[in-house]
């Protein structure tokens, strides 16, 4: 399907706003011009990760509003939801069913039983190290049934979050009746959350499984396009499992383009960034900042080991408010591969280094997001952090409508809503892209549709840069940014 090549937001359902009529207030009121879709973060009921331990795909969580809240907004952006293609909550209906009648369940083939699974009824330690992880344990979890037995089923994750067998018919079933109902409630793209973690087959690492996995895109591709939508698989990895995915004529997301900015306004140097703009997917989303953390592995291979190590170092310390603590288990972090901190803050909370940031984003191949925190230029939320003990809270601040309003006048958030109005409007998104590399700390960048050019020249080392748009001799858009270096 043909999305619109606008910036779009990512935002909770009670982050901007307390609630989904707020965020549709906000979003009229703050946000005109400035998106033009919007990915709200699961707002089903759920037990856990804020939200991505979802109970019900057919109820909005009551304290957020209802689904004419949702499709009131879906109805104006393109639109974005989140399915778990992984896992279902622990507290669901299908896995509480599961427990109260086991073999008796309707749901029970939903889950896969370590029992029935491996052969011998569990994995040797061999096997076990084998299986890519985001946790430093064994993926499962031990369940008590009604009539007093005891199993291990497979959870990736949070104990809250029990894998789902893919493989089964009833999950299949399952599968397409909950793509069918989201679409048919307003979204355009579903997110397919933990996509790599799907299959698992013995013998592998249970990570992006092939051919297993092209399968499984493609049934999901199938159903949602039938009614006019399309996927977005969301995996953190390697590079190259984007690149791969993209020539099958997915969208893909560029979570290699958060290190790698950072990396080049660190070091002043641009020749990594342009590397990867010459070669990357067009057909992607880009981001520098998600509800999770910077991810670190999706970079392996386009920086070496010691420009990663170098980029992460500098960003504990030239970064505002960030300890490595804060993406340790001491705070509870989910993903030993990501750091916790916000965008904004990586970048020492300093307008000149953010701004640069975000117009490399605008300029880089693909339809950019911000997360709402970024939106607003959001700092490191140290008192929500040190509240809850867990490390992503650092980048989940809760803003009220007085909070947003007061927000969007600070001057670098002004400037930054310039620029994406900027980025929504012209056409020249639309053409023919080209990157070059005038001197070692400086990049060029051009679009070209038709009679229109736009072009962004910036140097790394001094964070300046500047922004022309022309259709001919005649001069449509210029922007420099205002503000200077901070020491």
């Amino acid at each position: 399907m043909k999305l619109k090549n606008e910036v779009m937001l990512i935002t909770y359902a009670d982050s901007l706003g307390k609630n989904l009529k707020e965020l549709d207030e906000i979003t009229r009121t703050h946000l005109d011009g400035v998106i033009g879709g919007i990915h709200l973060l699961p707002f089903y009921p759920s037990s856990g990760d804020r939200g991505f331990a979802p109970m019900d795909y057919t109820k909005v969580d009551e304290a957020f509003g209802t689904w004419e809240d949702v499709q009131r907004l879906s109805e104006r952006f393109d639109f974005m939801m989140d399915f778990m293609v992984n896992h279902i909550s622990r507290q669901s209906p299908y896995f509480q069913d599961f427990l109260e009648k086991k073999d008796e369940s309707a749901y029970k083939d939903l889950f896969i039983r370590y029992s029935e699974f491996w052969p011998e009824g569990g994995p040797t330690s061999e096997q076990v190290d084998l299986i890519y992880k985001r946790k430093p344990r064994a993926p499962y979890v031990e369940v008590t049934f009604a009539d007093g037995t005891t199993e291990k089923v497979w959870c990736t994750f949070d104990e809250e979050q029990i894998d789902l067998d893919v493989t089964k018919a009833a999950t299949r079933s399952f599968i397409k009746q909950q793509l069918e109902f989201l679409v048919g409630k307003g979204a355009s793209i579903i997110r397919l959350d933990a996509f790599a973690y799907a299959n698992k087959k013995i013998g592998t690492n249970c990570f992006f499984v092939e051919p297993d996995i092209w399968e499984m895109l493609e049934y999901c591709e199938e159903i949602v396009a039938d009614k006019g939508a399309t996927v977005l698989p969301e995996i953190h990895e390697h590079h190259s499992i984007q690149e791969r995915i993209a020539k099958e004529g997915y969208y893909v997301y560029d979570f290699a383009l958060p290190m790698l900015v950072l990396h080049g306004l660190y070091s002043g140097r641009s020749e990594r960034l342009i590397n990867w703009m010459e070669r990357c997917p067009r057909n992607q989303f880009t981001t520098l900042d998600t509800h999770d953390g910077i991810g670190v592995v999706d970079v392996k291979d386009l920086l070496t080991d010691d420009e990663i190590e170098m980029t992460r170092e500098a960003l504990y310390s030239k970064g505002a408010n960030v300890k490595k603590i804060y993406s340790s288990e001491a705070y509870n972090n989910l993903d030993i591969y990501q750091i916790n901190c916000t965008y904004y803050s990586a970048l020492g909370n300093d307008d000149a280094s953010y701004l640069l940031a975000r117009a490399i984003q605008l300029f880089a191949p693909g339809i950019p997001q911000v997360y709402y925190v970024g939106l607003l230029a959001g700092e490191n939320d140290i008192n929500l952090l040190e509240a809850t003990k867990e490390g992503r809270n650092i980048n989940r601040h809760y803003y009220s409508k007085e909070e947003v309003a007061s927000e969007v006048e600070r001057s670098v958030v002004q400037e930054l809503f310039d620029l994406f109005k900027f980025r929504n409007r012209s056409t020249a998104f639309d053409g023919e892209f080209e990157v070059r590399q005038p001197t070692e700390h400086s990049l060029e960048i051009t679009w070209t549709h038709g009679k229109v050019e736009a072009k962004l020249s910036a140097d790394l080392s001094v964070r300046a840069f500047m922004i022309q748009e022309t259709k001919e001799d005649e001069k449509l858009y210029e922007y420099e940014s205002p503000f200077s270096v901070s020491n």
